[in-house]
């Protein structure tokens, strides 16, 4: 029973170097040169390579390298060249978007143009790579479903650092590149628009976050919980009685009376993680840019009670009969 407990793969198959399905021939060829990584097969497949870069994954990295650069470059010069200091401070170096003042122009570098070179060859490298899923999934004949998962996360992204600040008419409105720095924004972001809590995109953006967390721990411990009747063989498994999917189809329904179906819990998963981000760009989409206090708006909607008046209030001495 021990075994079936380890949090790592049982088993590694290996076999002869597999280079995948043909593949109609372009500029680029896959990569020959194959291996194996046991500590890799404890995580997942042991088999590394073949590779398919291509000009759009070489532009694309190409893209990001420059992007790294400028940011990583940046923080360095912030602490005066000193590696000792960088590597010390890291966490808390930021490379900034320009003051309010710029609005949408081109600000000097070392006001924030930097910061804008860099969230364009970010930009372009992560759309350039979604180009290149997209493309390697079609040749390869699959579904794009994960490209389109990969969609929603880019629009959030790109809500974040590029349609609302152009709706808000300043790139200050931007996040700053930086680990704390992005952290100290969302708090600060949260309380200039009077508290993000109360915003029903974001509640609707944390139901599909935890709901896609829940799922997918609930498919994960089901398929391993029937790994040893063959669980992993998903498709065979749909249609055929005593096996390990009946056996999980039994174990939901008799514990919650529904149960999935090996298609559709993937289908509830893709969704409820797609819709993640979505909903969290929509809801920072509006902020500041339809309402700017989402308190006063959940007051307004009876979301949320009025704040209690906590001292009586004063009558205004002019008022007052005798007064001057």
């Amino acid at each position: 029973m021990a075994d079936y407990q380890n949090i790592f793969t049982q088993v590694q198959v290996r076999g002869p170097a597999y280079a995948g399905v043909p593949i109609a021939r372009g500029p680029w060829v896959r990569s020959h040169e194959t291996g194996y990584s046991h500590l890799l097969g404890r995580f997942g497949d042991a088999q590394v390579g073949p590779v398919y870069l291509g000009w759009l994954g070489l532009a694309s990295l190409l893209c990001g390298f420059i992007a790294i650069e400028i940011i990583g470059l940046n923080m360095w010069a912030s602490v005066n060249w000193n590696p000792i200091e960088f590597v010390r401070q890291l966490p808390w170096l930021a490379l900034e978007p320009p003051a309010p003042a710029y609005g949408l122009s081109l600000p000097p570098l070392n006001e924030g143009g930097w910061w804008l070179l860099a969230g364009f060859f970010l930009t372009a490298s992560i759309l350039l790579w979604w180009l290149r899923v997209y493309r390697r999934a079609r040749m390869l004949g699959m579904g794009t479903h994960i490209a389109w998962a990969f969609a929603a996360a880019i629009w959030l992204y790109l809500v974040l650092g590029f349609i609302r600040p152009i709706m808000m008419g300043s790139w200050g409105e931007a996040v700053p590149f930086g680990i704390f720095p992005h952290l100290d924004w969302t708090a600060a972001f949260s309380i200039r628009y009077g508290n993000l809590f109360y915003n029903p995109f974001h509640a609707l953006s944390i139901v599909f976050l935890y709901g896609s967390t829940l799922l997918f721990a609930m498919h994960g411990a089901t398929v391993l919980a029937t790994t040893r009747y063959g669980a992993e063989h998903e498709v065979e498994q749909i249609v055929d009685r005593g096996t390990a999917f009946e056996r999980g189809g039994l174990f939901w329904r008799w514990t919650m009376g529904f149960c999935a179906t090996a298609e559709s819990i993937h289908r509830w998963a893709w969704w409820f993680a797609v819709l993640t981000p979505i909903t969290g760009g929509i809801g920072i989409l509006l902020t500041g840019t339809v309402v700017d206090n989402w308190y006063l708006w959940a007051v307004k909607h009876g979301v949320a009670p009025p704040t209690p008046v906590a001292y009586p209030i004063l009558p205004d001495p002019t008022l007052i009969g005798g007064g001057q």
